[in-house]
């Protein structure tokens, strides 16, 4: 073998690099579900107690449901933008791809009612007001640190709360400042901003792949659309933003790997559709240079 040889040998594919990051991406986000819940759990043991029942499983764990679902459905759209041939996607696959997305969707709008919901609690308050606060130590007390971070009350905490003019959540032992309730409530607000933005975003995704099955998304359409998803993208952005200065990191880094995770299926939707008009040109000159514009990888190359 050759020196230089023995060095492309050990030369990377660019397609294998970006294969290898966008996958690591998309486990990441799985990862994120996990995390997620244990977050959740804790929260959802002071909002409803240490045994939640099963109508209250969307409200208590609304952002593990909600990534869940998501992780789902972007693998989805993985497939069948970028790895499942155009004419495998028919027949049985078809509908099994389409029984395994409604469930997706349907856990997606689930979990949207749990943020609606919990913004809806968040911001039911009552004052609350007690001469010696430290006496609540151990007395089943939380405070409000973070969205859905409520460690329980210890002296260090009523140390720092005394005095201060206080808020309850109705219907809980959660307390802390008019300040920390803002916080969490517009945190909360943005949760909803989010997951309706992203609801948009998808219903624009699933009308791209519709059109570009039935051979009728064109570059027109495509700019129009893609055109729609940079203003989304962008509110996206600045929910990330927003999270990242004032909220919890966990969000922030979910939020950041959703917006890269997307980019990937909008890259591979551009593709696609690249790749179906360059066979298109080589079918309807087949003697021309319309031959050689045809893709040499088809989809799933990257």
């Amino acid at each position: 073998m050759t020196k230089t040889a023995s060095a492309r040998s050990w030369v990377v594919h660019p397609h294998t690099v970006y294969r290898v990051f966008k996958y690591t991406i998309y486990c990441l986000l799985a990862l994120n579900v996990y995390l997620f819940f244990q977050e959740e759990i804790l929260s959802a043991r002071e909002v409803f107690g240490a045994d939640i029942a099963w109508g209250q499983l969307t409200e208590a764990f609304s952002a593990t449901i909600d990534t869940a679902a998501w992780v789902v459905l972007l693998l989805l759209f993985e497939l069948e933008t970028a790895v499942i041939p155009d004419e495998k996607l028919r027949g049985g696959l078809k509908w099994a791809l389409l029984a395994v997305r409604t469930v997706s969707y349907a856990f997606i709008l689930w979990a949207f009612y749990g943020y609606v919901f919990k913004y809806g609690y968040l911001s039911h308050t009552v004052p609350f007001s007690v001469e010696n606060l430290c006496g609540l130590v151990d007395a089943g007390y939380t405070w409000v640190e973070d969205l859905d971070q409520y460690p329980s009350l210890d002296l260090a905490a009523c140390a720092a709360l005394q005095g201060e003019a206080l808020l309850r959540i109705d219907g809980t032992q959660i307390i802390g400042t008019g300040e920390a309730l803002r916080a969490i409530q517009n945190l909360a607000l943005v949760d909803i901003i989010n997951a309706g933005d992203w609801l948009i975003i998808v219903v624009l995704l699933e009308l791209e792949v519709l059109l570009q099955l039935k051979g009728r998304l064109t570059a027109r359409r495509l700019r129009i659309t893609k055109g729609i998803a940079g203003v989304l993208y962008a509110i996206l952005f600045f929910c990330a933003i927003y999270w990242g200065v004032l909220g919890d990191f966990l969000d922030f880094w979910d939020a950041f790997l959703w917006l890269v995770a997307f980019i990937f299926i909008e890259m591979n939707i551009f593709q696609w559709h690249e790749e179906t008009e360059e066979l298109k040109g080589a079918t309807n000159d087949p003697e021309g240079s319309g031959s050689e514009a045809a893709p040499a990888a088809g989809k799933g190359a990257v």
